[in-house]
């Protein structure tokens, strides 16, 4: 006859139960809490004013955030849940409950703070030599952004809705004035109708207002772009004496056109194309990874759907780093990255680019991974160096570092951590957090590769 475990759910424990005691010493929210308590927490603690109850501890709700993050749980109400229903979230929380006023507050009110975080974690990966952080590996991904694209409103439509509503409203006010001689329809109320109307108008007139600011600034940058072609051919003609060739550039306008589009949920996020085709509201987000351990050491976001002009930014909070940090030799990248201007700022933050010049076959023949290129010449400019570099054996088993890091890497956040749009809404607050998901992705890959005693700085 089976024997089975009597259910038995009445019996008080014989001893007082210890939270230690839930989690194997392994675990990811023991290490998250570790890391978390080791970290200067002095500004977020100063910004208490230290009266009325006792708060809870800022490094307490610091690991819950990161590790609901980490492990696919944003929603501050989902994440008071968890400290009911999970083990690993009760332990992080002390057995306590923190509702998620105080989560969302938390998060908030010290989204900037998670920048020093996140900096401090990756000290704490030097200073364990997890990296020496030599190869970079520069790459973005389309998220979502916390609005739908069906939220968004073209200029062109904009007009064409605004004008509906002026004629309506004017109907409705001839009505108002004729309501003592012909029956209302049942239920119409003019003076609500009006209102709505009215309000209608002022928010189309609102994003009007934003969409013609975007198609002003858009016209100082190309107008600054057209005088410098203008400039060149001008000073071409008078080199040569001849005409240049070719249509002259057509001057930019400032009339914002009718496809021009802003969202009315989240008017920062932009349309973007996505993988797998179509268009959707997202925000481009960047990151530049470390090939040898896979940890994110810059983290960023940007409305441009173009990778084209990321690299200096990239470069520049790259530089802004800590030493040890901030100084690969080699950078690798998409051909979305490659112009000649990357290629010199990379040159001259004395970093080795490797940045595809064009899309290559899945499917090359066996041969050309075992032929060298011709020797390069020694006047060779940096963009012939460099394709010269991509063409022999060695720059080719390097740059094949990229597809194995960076790509991995977005991979398991949008799989594994489910992490597929944010949370909060306007560039500000989508770029701190992105800073928070790439700190959780840190920390749970540092899990994975830490040593066996960590050195916390």
């Amino acid at each position: 006859m089976a024997r089975f475990h009597p259910i038995d759910r009445d019996s008080e424990y014989l001893f007082p139960p210890s939270v230690q005691d839930w989690l194997p010493e392994t675990h990811l929210a023991r290490y998250i809490a570790n890391v978390i308590e080791s970290l200067d927490l002095t500004d977020i603690e100063r910004a208490y004013a230290g009266r009325g109850s006792d708060a809870y501890h800022p490094a307490s709700l610091m690991s819950l955030l990161i590790y609901g993050y980490a492990t696919g749980v944003f929603s501050s109400r989902r994440i008071e849940m968890a400290t009911y229903d999970s083990v690993a979230f009760r332990y992080l929380a002390c057995n306590r409950h923190p509702d998620h006023d105080t989560l969302a507050t938390f998060r908030r009110r010290f989204l900037e703070s998670f920048k020093s975080l996140f900096v401090q974690v990756l000290e704490i990966a030097q200073a364990n030599q997890l990296s020496q952080f030599g190869t970079v590996s520069l790459d973005g991904t389309k998220i979502h952004a916390n609005a739908s694209r069906h939220s968004a409103l073209s200029y062109g439509h904009a007009e064409k809705i605004e004008a509906q509503l002026h004629e309506e409203v004017q109907e409705l006010l001839a009505l108002a004035e004729t309501a003592d001689r012909n029956d209302l329809p049942e239920g119409l109320a003019v003076p609500a109708e009006i209102a709505r109307r009215e309000d209608q108008l002022n928010a189309i007139a609102a994003a009007k207002a934003k969409i013609e600011a975007r198609a002003k600034a858009r016209y100082e940058k190309e107008k600054a772009e057209f005088d410098a072609k203008m400039k060149a051919r001008e000073a071409k003609a008078a080199k040569t004496g001849k005409k240049p060739r070719g249509k002259p550039p057509a001057p930019p306008s400032a009339t914002p056109r009718a496809e021009d589009q802003i969202n009315l949920t989240d008017d920062e996020s932009r349309i973007m194309k996505v993988a797998g085709g179509g268009f959707d509201q997202c925000y481009n987000a960047q990151a530049m990874v470390d090939t040898e351990t896979m940890l994110v050491v810059v983290a960023e976001v940007t409305q441009a759907a173009n990778d084209k002009q990321q690299v200096e930014p990239m470069l520049a909070k790259l530089q802004a780093l800590p030493t040890g940090l901030n100084a690969p030799t080699r950078l690798l990248a998409d051909t979305g990255y490659y112009s000649e201007a990357n290629v010199a700022a990379c040159r001259e933050a004395e970093i080795v680019p490797l940045i595809a010049v064009r899309r290559e076959g899945h499917h090359p023949h066996w041969r050309e991974r075992f032929t060298e290129p011709e020797p390069l010449a020694a006047e060779a400019s940096a963009v012939e160096t460099m394709r010269h570099t991509l063409k022999t054996r060695v720059g080719k088993k390097a740059y094949g570092l990229r597809k194995q890091t960076v790509e991995p890497v977005f991979g398991i956040i949008k799989s594994v951590m489910k992490f597929r749009q944010f949370m909060l809404r306007g560039l500000v607050n989508v770029k701190n957090e992105w800073t928070l998901v790439c700190l959780a992705w840190n920390l749970k890959r540092m899990a994975v590769l830490r040593p066996k005693s960590v050195q916390m700085t």
